[in-house]
């Protein structure tokens, strides 16, 4: 096997097609989802701190497409330059992997780690005298837990004498559908159940209550428009900035949706109530899986649960028309196991090449990182003697979903 870089997304054109049967109809590993990401996020006002494309693929013998690997390098200043994921930071982009063909998991891998710990050693590489492949650090998040493909690609690099720093990123949590409704209403409990029957008939039986979906590409500019709206005015609510506060979010997000909706990895849902926009659900499928990527409720009809209705449609629907599982995606919320959903870990990692620059950086971060974690539990310590009776617990209390907290359980590999 071989390795090529690919500087461009031009230079990646013609290979669209593998790229998405590599994906596997994961919808955040698709060329739509990850091209346009990158035709949006790769902006900044430092011309030093550019990002660069580094997507690798790897051929075999034959000169066939066996596997892509698609990452960006970021200048940093205090992590030099770090090897990512497109599709990584604001749009949390979940079950990011390298892309590639069953079974040859193990022989990519290799490949792959004999490549980069070379491109990591060196500056330059023969074959592009003009480009820098030198890289200082792999950070990785959104990865699952169980993915074997980074996992096999971390083993190789820890024997190639890189430091392989593994500790828990968010969970995400899925519901494993069954065939029929009636089988998954027994799953939940007894209160749940009457509390969605009780919703069917005083707003779906009623006529109240009406659910929507997006079919075709006329439709997608109005329902994009409930999203933003109803997901903006439910954050500030909660005095929270929301996503599309976000120019590049928002940009993002109206680029890729129709690319989606074409290719049938879209589901754009909004349920009206007494004939306004109640609820709105963003999901993106594929492979038989659901992904609630993004929602918005109506502040001013929070008495009603619109957020639960939408659910209820949303998951009958998903069981109807035959899907194998609903993924609410990263993120601890309580609501999430009320629906019986079950955790799904992720990892985050950080992998340095044997270089001393590197691995002092990294040891500065981990410094840093314990100091955090110190200074965390000390003040939960002094705030809990403080208190008098136990409180309810904070919703800032779940960890970030791009700052997974510090855990005792993180595991470093060394060469």
């Amino acid at each position: 096997m071989h390795v090529v870089r690919f500087h461009t997304l031009d230079a990646l054109s013609p290979w669209t097609g593998d790229w998405d049967r590599l994906a596997h109809a994961v919808p955040f590993r698709s060329w739509a989802w990850l091209s346009t990401w990158w035709r949006h996020y790769a902006v900044g006002t430092d011309p030093r701190r550019q990002p660069r494309l580094f997507v690798l693929g790897v051929f075999d013998h034959a000169s066939h497409l066996v596997a892509i690997a698609p990452w960006y390098l970021q200048p940093t200043a205090s992590q030099g330059c770090s090897l990512r994921f497109l599709g990584s930071g604001q749009v949390c982009s979940d079950y990011l992997t390298v892309l590639c063909e069953r079974s040859r998991e193990d022989e990519v891998a290799a490949t792959l780690a004999e490549w980069l710990c070379h491109a990591g050693t060196a500056r330059g590489n023969p074959s592009t005298p003009d480009e820098c492949n030198r890289w200082d650090l792999f950070h990785c998040t959104g990865v699952d837990h169980q993915d074997p493909m980074v996992g096999t690609l971390l083993d190789h690099m820890a024997q190639h004498g890189c430091t392989v720093h593994r500790r828990p990123g968010p969970n995400c949590w899925r519901i494993e559908l069954p065939t029929g409704w009636d089988e998954y209403l027994a799953r939940l409990s007894s209160s749940h159940r009457r509390q969605l029957r009780r919703a069917e008939r005083l707003f779906l039986h009623t006529g109240r209550a009406v659910f929507h979906s997006v079919q075709q590409h006329t439709q997608l500019a109005d329902a994009q428009q409930i999203l933003i709206d109803l997901h903006q005015r439910r954050r500030q609510q909660l005095h929270e900035p929301g996503c599309f506060s976000s120019k590049l979010f928002e940009a993002f997000h109206r680029d890729v949706m129709p690319q989606l909706l074409s290719a049938g990895q879209l589901q754009l849902h909004w349920l009206d109530f007494d004939g306004h926009p109640a609820a709105v659900e963003y999901h993106l499928v594929g492979g038989g899986v659901v992904y609630a990527y993004q929602c918005g409720i109506a502040p001013d009809l929070s008495k009603v649960s619109p957020g639960e209705v939408i659910h209820l449609l949303t998951v009958r629907n998903a069981i109807q028309s035959g899907y194998r599982a609903y993924d609410f995606l990263r993120g601890d919320e309580p609501y999430k196991a009320h629906w019986r959903a079950c955790p799904r870990p992720s990892l985050d990692v950080r992998v340095v090449p044997p270089r001393t620059s590197a691995q002092l950086r990294l040891g500065v971060w981990r410094a840093g990182s314990r100091a955090k974690q110190w200074l965390k539990t000390g003040l939960r310590l002094v705030t809990s003697s403080h208190e008098e009776r136990p409180s309810h617990p904070c919703p800032d209390s779940q960890p970030h979903p791009d700052r997974p907290e510090t855990s005792d359980s993180a595991v470093v590999s060394k060469p």
